[in-house]
């Protein structure tokens, strides 16, 4: 004799089956609501820093970043237009100056989407010890993935990013980056991201 199933049974089962679909949509929306979202997974980190060749600033010469291979580079992306990068800019001046002795140490900026004149002025008014390129079209930015600035990369010896940090370097960032970031690059004791 075949076995029938009770209409109850596959109605059941698909009742069951909607409301683990529901339930997994409600935790995914609140897993959203609660998460960090200025979080953006930094893809680039620990692969090979794309290639810069871009004009400086001040001078009219090309700057590659190839030409610092076997130094840490610290790379930030920034703007004249740009309110968190004012309030950084007195902290990247402190971290060029705490590494300005060390030769295997080069900070250098990325003017962002700006216009040069600005760029040189915001410079002027705000201080500047360390080398400048533009990126005018925002190429390199896409390169690097930056959403918006600032945004700051280290870069080690080999030329592999090993972290990136988005938003102003203040606070906490700023000493991470100082303590836990460049120097222990620069001494060897660098652990994998």
């Amino acid at each position: 004799m075949a076995e029938t199933k009770s209409p109850s049974v596959g109605i059941r089962s698909w009742q069951v089956v909607l409301l683990a679909v529901i339930f997994g949509l409600i935790v995914l929306f609140y897993k959203g609501l609660w998460g960090n979202p200025s979080y953006i997974p930094p893809v680039l980190v620990g692969t090979a820093a794309p290639e810069i060749t871009a004009p400086d600033l001040y001078q009219p010469k090309e700057v590659s970043l190839s030409q610092f291979r076997g130094k840490v580079v610290v790379l930030n992306f920034w703007a004249s237009w740009c309110q968190e990068c004012k309030l950084e800019h007195q902290n990247l001046l402190a971290v060029q100056k705490h590494f300005a002795q060390n030769p295997n140490f080069v900070m250098l900026g990325v003017n962002y989407q700006d216009k040069e004149d600005l760029a040189r002025q915001y410079l002027q008014e705000h201080g500047n010890n360390f080398n400048h390129i533009r990126d005018a079209k925002g190429r390199i930015s896409i390169d690097y993935g930056v959403y918006g600035v600032p945004e700051t990369f280290v870069i080690d010896q080999n030329g592999v990013i090993r972290h990136k940090l988005i938003g102003p370097i203040m606070g906490d960032n700023y000493t991470f980056l100082i303590e836990q970031m460049v120097e222990p690059l620069l001494n060897g004791t660098a652990t994998a991201s």
